[in-house]
């Protein structure tokens, strides 16, 4: 049985390309990047090179790129620094942000470190503006803002810009969790005012296991993970050298390509969309689908009956991978927190379903899906 993968925002397929770049690295290129003599020297000239290749995309700074495991590490490490090294005293959020910022700015509150508050959402599932800047405006407290530039459930965009100019405005840190749209959007990181923003390379064709955090040059923090000197001492460890290599080839080749795949990913949403609604005229989409939201991301709202409720295990034992929101909690027999929270809690009517698409994807798989789902329900 051949399997259709509609679960791009949970991890993507690692391009050959990028596989082709990491290839000497993991054979005959194998020094330690610490090392003085020559391999050592080769490999440390490969990690500045990646270095500089996506400080060059993003508009950035070489020395404000580090290198870290994943999203997930670069968020605990910006919003730790924030509270232990930039002073701040609370924590503005929202209640659909990626579990990395949430159970780590509930972690911060529960131990006395940060005052913690969310900022309300409008219908669509969208931060509230207005009430951003009312949180802002509400206290003299240094104020760390970590707001997700799109969320990883049901594709709702951030105006990153925009929230920029209320942090400058209130003199707020700010942190963007960008795992979903960097390799996905053009950034321009020296005209956008934040000082925090993560990716990770499995969401744009590239290897898992590594990441990068973007730390603004205009201000200083301490590691995170101590005990050596990488990273221009800011992440201890022996680095990750061919993930890194890959994250850079990876980011390279989603940039060259961005137009022609956006495009193409694009329609491939607008159709699912229109041909879901042509033959299930009473799904419902989770979000602003239509409106900010990413490209890449359908959140699907099913009404629950006998038949919906095993919707996923029926699918995937179909051959047909999606998932009910995101790969942490796709496995989960319990609404996510992001769609719990568009609904005020009332979303125990619907079945959510999250298609997710790449370029690999095509209409023809799309059909076969609606197919597989008029049997279904």
């Amino acid at each position: 049985m051949s399997r259709i993968y509609l679960d791009n925002a949970a991890t993507t397929a690692l391009n050959p390309e990028v596989l082709d770049a990491m290839m000497p690295f993991l054979t005959e290129k194998f020094g330690n990047p610490s090392s003085i003599y020559s391999y050592g020297r080769e490999t440390k000239l490969a990690i500045e090179n990646a270095r500089k290749s996506v400080a060059r995309i993003l508009n950035a700074n070489p020395g404000e790129i580090f290198f870290t495991s994943g999203g997930t590490e670069s968020t605990n490490t910006a919003i730790n620094a924030a509270i232990r090294d930039l002073g701040c005293k609370r924590i503005i959020t929202s209640p659909v942000e990626h579990h990395a910022t949430l159970h780590t700015v509930e972690y911060m509150e529960h131990s006395g470190q940060a005052k913690l508050c969310y900022v309300k959402l409008t219908k669509e599932g969208h931060v509230d503006m207005a009430h951003l800047e009312e949180l802002l405006a509400d206290s003299s407290l240094k104020t760390l803002v970590t707001l997700m530039h799109a969320n990883n459930e049901v594709g709702n965009l951030l105006d990153i810009k925009a929230v920029g100019e209320l942090c400058r405005k209130y003199d707020a840190i700010f942190h963007s969790d960008t795992v979903q749209t960097v390799g996905h959007y053009p950034f321009d990181l020296r005209n956008t005012y934040v000082h925090f923003i993560n990716a990770a390379a499995h969401k744009f064709h590239g290897p898992k296991g590594v990441g990068m955090l973007y730390v603004n040059e205009n201000i200083s923090i301490k590691p995170y993970i101590n005990g050596g000197a990488q990273e221009r001492n800011m992440r201890a460890g022996t680095e990750n050298l061919y993930g890194i290599i890959g994250f850079a080839k990876a980011l390279e080749l989603a940039t060259k390509n961005y137009e022609e795949d956006s495009n193409y990913i694009k329609e491939l949403k607008q159709y699912m969309g229109t041909k879901l609604k042509e033959t299930f005229p009473n799904v419902s989409f989770n979000g602003d689908s239509n409106g900010r939201s990413l490209y890449t991301v359908l959140n699907v709202a099913f009404p629950l009956t006998e038949r919906s409720d095993m919707m996923l295990f029926n699918l995937d034992m179909a051959g047909i991978c999606v998932s009910g929101g995101s790969a942490c909690t796709s496995g989960a027999n319990s609404t996510s927190h992001v769609i719990k929270a568009i609904y005020n809690g009332c979303s125990d009517k619907i079945v959510p379903i999250r298609f997710s698409f790449s370029r690999h994807n095509t209409k023809e798989e799309i059909d076969t899906v609606i197919e597989k789902l008029k049997e279904l329900i």
